[in-house]
């Protein structure tokens, strides 16, 4: 299980340097901490059980963010 947060860390940090490029700077800060936060605890060494509870907290925390954020912070008409 460990070895999948370094997956998931590898991966966001692929997302962090295309965001850069794509000239996204606070999207590409936000993954570049998430990267972070996965391959911290990929060398944690937790046990599995550990693992899918912060998997569980991590997709609670999102889902609420992003949540919040299509509710009260995008346009009603979309980008204009």
């Amino acid at each position: 299980m460990d070895k999948m947060y370094r997956v998931m860390g590898f991966w966001t940090g692929i997302f962090s340097v295309l965001f850069y490029v794509g000239h996204m700077p606070k999207t590409s800060l936000l993954f570049l901490a998430q990267t972070g936060f996965f391959i911290l605890l990929g060398y944690l060494k937790l046990s599995e059980r550990m693992y899918v509870y912060v998997f569980f907290v991590y997709l609670t925390l999102f889902f609420a963010g992003f949540t919040y954020w299509t509710t009260f912070m995008m346009p009603l008409n979309g980008p204009l």
